[in-house]
């Protein structure tokens, strides 16, 4: 019993590290059904359903948007709810989605970044959740199985602040899918920090009856769509006090977006989940040769952190952002907001798209290194496509 609360490692993949943190969570509901990559999640978790490690009730629908669907039920009773998915997954479950977060239910669902349809594609780029970045969740986005491990339970908490639902991305096959050292923390503890729910209001709670659901006019809609813009703001402060309280257990600061030898550097790469670990291979190589180079690596996309990561970039002579998704017609996602975030400027850095890795191609150290280069030389021009064959 003593070791129960000392912290320990093991050696887990990303799915795992994820079902982890959900079984130290024991939400009282999970409804899920499988997909590639996400699949090891609710695997491990339904092993821990059956050998009663957790005392949920555990739901094998027959869709994801039945899979949602029964998460929104139950959170709607009154009981910590969880799913989990990835790709068609979560292009099933949209229909859901704004409903989830219309409804201020603070489900938090692990979210393994693959490829959207068609062609069908099981390997990662960040089409997926980049399609629902509009639809009211909270988005957080991990490099490691460590962060997954521990922004599922930040999640939560923060989730259970705001009253909005959070989606928590790893990168599939990259992530999902490799072994790293996860270092876990006691499950009292952990216990301690996410505390017991109890919900304001619920569908079971017969003394104060309430309506879920009902049909709003224009007489209304347009409030309570407003009442959801201040959520997601008030989640921008109490993101940073709930990283306050866990670092408190960890000794990790949990930041908008990390900061990797961005200070004095005259040309940095913007580039978010593993492909960031990449990249600081990258530029320690080069700062060995002299060179200023730096990342920023994103983390809280919604809601983005336009004011903090202005100040961050605003010093820069030439940034590169480099998205795993593209937006048709359009520019693409991560290039968009930090584009908008520097705009106040009146001195601005000069700003170059770059996309890489659709469909799970990957980013080499090489192609990394090539265009920290182009960077240095101030080339800049229309979006460029990493890896692309001509």
């Amino acid at each position: 019993m003593k070791n129960l609360n000392k912290n320990k490692y093991q050696a887990l993949i990303g799915g795992h590290a994820a079902a982890e943190a959900m079984r130290q969570i024991n939400p009282e509901v999970v409804a899920a059904y499988p997909i590639t990559p996400q699949t090891p999640i609710i695997e491990k978790f339904a092993e821990f359903a059956a050998d009663k490690k957790v005392d949920t009730e555990f739901i094998c629908a027959e869709s994801e948007h039945s899979a949602l669907s029964a998460t929104v039920g139950a959170s709607a009773a009154g009981v910590r709810a969880m799913t989990a998915t990835s790709s068609q997954g979560l292009a099933l479950m949209n229909e859901i989605l704004s409903v989830a977060s219309g409804l201020r239910l603070p489900i938090v669902m692990p979210m393994v970044n693959r490829a959207l349809s068609a062609p069908i594609n099981i390997h990662c780029d960040h089409s997926d959740s980049m399609s629902a970045r509009d639809l009211g969740w909270i988005q957080i986005f991990c490099e490691t199985a460590q962060e997954v491990y521990e922004y599922t339970f930040f999640a939560l908490k923060l989730a259970e602040k705001v009253l909005l639902p959070a989606m928590v991305m790893q990168d599939g096959f990259s992530t999902s899918h490799n072994v790293e050292p996860v270092k876990i923390y006691p499950d009292k503890i952990i216990k301690k920090f996410i505390g017991q729910y109890k919900p304001k209001y619920s569908l079971l709670d017969i003394k104060k009856p309430i309506t879920v659901g009902p049909l709003v006019l224009p007489d209304y809609y347009f409030e309570i769509k407003y009442q959801e813009i201040e959520a997601m703001e008030e989640a921008r402060k109490v993101y940073l006090e709930t990283g306050k309280e866990l670092k408190k257990i960890t000794g990790n600061n949990y930041p908008y977006f990390e900061k990797y030898k961005l200070d004095d550097a005259e040309a940095a790469i913007v580039v978010s989940s593993s492909s960031a670990g990449t990249a600081k291979a990258v530029i320690d190589k080069l700062r060995k040769e002299g060179k200023k180079v730096g990342l920023l690596k994103p983390i809280l996309f919604r809601p983005f952190p336009q004011k903090e990561i202005r100040e961050s970039l605003k010093n820069l002579k030439i940034i590169a952002v480099l998205d795993r998704s593209v937006s048709f017609g359009g520019e693409a996602p991560l290039f968009s907001e930090i584009k908008n975030s520097l705009y106040p400027l009146d001195k601005k850095p000069l700003l170059q798209s770059y996309v890489f890795g659709l469909g799970g191609r990957d980013l080499f150290e090489q192609e990394v290194e090539e265009v920290f280069e182009e960077l240095l030389k101030n080339k800049t021009g229309q979006v460029k496509y990493i890896g692309l064959r001509k």
